[in-house]
């Protein structure tokens, strides 16, 4: 089911940005704080037209790009595939986690252009 919600004054976006809580799995790939390419699996928490949010324990920080590929419902494929949003952007706010060791929400300004694709 998808929850219609908008963003806190204090997130990105200023509360400007209407979207979604979006609980869907998806991984996120890019370079980390370290310099190191990785791969993670973690869970979509908002996204917009614009931006998008979702916890990492990999270290990130601001400027980095990272490529999210979102595993859509099952109910939007018409062939009975998996589809996968691919989409890239910039980390545009870090922030850490005090109940959660190690791990901090990060806050993705979109490129503009995304993939809608079946998994192959």
């Amino acid at each position: 089911m998808l929850k219609q919600s908008f963003l806190d004054p204090g997130e990105a976006g200023g509360g400007q940005d209407p979207g979604f809580s979006f609980p869907l799995p998806m991984s996120v790939q890019g370079v980390n704080a370290h310099g190191r390419e990785f791969s993670e699996e973690t869970v979509l928490s908002f996204i917009s037209h614009e931006i998008s949010s979702f916890i990492l324990r990999n270290p990130i920080l601001v400027g980095i790009r990272l490529r999210l590929i979102i595993d859509l419902p099952e109910k939007l494929s018409l062939e009975d595939k998996d589809l996968k949003l691919v989409i890239k952007g910039r980390v545009e706010k870090v922030e850490p986690l005090r109940d959660r060791a190690a791990s901090q929400k990060i806050t993705l300004k979109f490129d503009g252009k995304y993939i809608i694709k079946p998994e192959a």
